[in-house]
C-alpha cells in the first residue's frame, strides 16, 4: 500500500468567527504547531445577518495573528472544497467541544469528503477553559451587558463594547 503524504501542509480552519473566541484562537495557535500554516477562512453566507462585516472579522484575526507568519486570513462564501482547490491545501481543520458538536461535524467531514477525495478533516478537541463558549452565547451574553472579558481577545472585547454602546468601564 502507498502512502501519499501531503504535498504541502496548510490546513484551513473554516468558520463564521463572528465573533472569534479565545477557543477559536487556542485552537489556532495549536493548529499552527501540526502546520506549516493554517489560513483562516472567514466564511459568510449573503443570506444570513452577523454582527461584525467581513472586513471586520478578518482585521481583528489579523490583528491577533500580526504576529504569526504562519497565520493567513481570508473569506470565502462559497463551497468550502472549491476553496481548498484554489488555494493549495487539501486539510480542513475543525474544533469540537463536546459530543453535541461531533454529528454536525461527522456530516460537514463526510460531506467534504464525497465532493472531492483529496480532502481531510483533522479535529482538535477544544482546550478545556473553552469548552463551553461560543461565538453565539458570547454574542447573547454582551448584547445583554453580562461580562465577555477573558473569553474574547482584547480588541474583540473592544469592538463588542462598540456594537453594543458599552463604556470601557462597563462589564462586557
Amino acid at each position: 500500500m502507498t502512502q501519499e503524504k501531503f504535498a504541502n501542509r496548510i490546513a484551513i480552519y473554516p468558520g463564521s468567527f463572528d465573533p472569534i473566541t479565545n477557543g477559536h484562537v487556542d485552537l489556532i495557535k495549536r493548529g499552527i504547531r501540526l502546520f506549516d500554516e493554517v489560513i483562516v477562512l472567514v466564511a459568510y453566507n449573503p443570506n444570513k445577518s452577523y454582527l461584525f462585516s467581513v472586513e471586520e472579522r478578518e482585521q481583528f484575526i489579523r490583528e491577533i495573528f500580526s504576529d504569526n507568519s504562519g497565520v493567513r486570513v481570508d473569506s470565502h462564501s462559497g463551497l468550502l472544497v472549491d476553496y481548498l482547490k484554489s488555494s493549495g491545501a487539501s486539510v480542513i481543520l475543525r474544533g469540537m467541544r463536546a459530543v453535541s458538536d461531533f454529528e454536525y461535524e461527522f456530516q460537514m467531514a463526510l460531506m467534504n469528503r464525497r465532493q472531492t477525495r483529496e480532502v481531510e478533516t483533522v479535529f482538535l478537541m477544544s482546550g478545556f477553559k473553552w469548552f463551553y463558549s461560543s461565538s453565539k452565547l458570547i454574542k447573547e451574553v454582551a448584547s445583554m451587558g453580562g461580562s465577555v472579558k477573558g473569553l474574547v481577545p482584547e480588541n474583540v472585547h473592544r469592538g463588542l463594547m462598540e456594537k453594543f454602546n458599552r463604556r470601557t468601564g462597563s462589564r462586557v
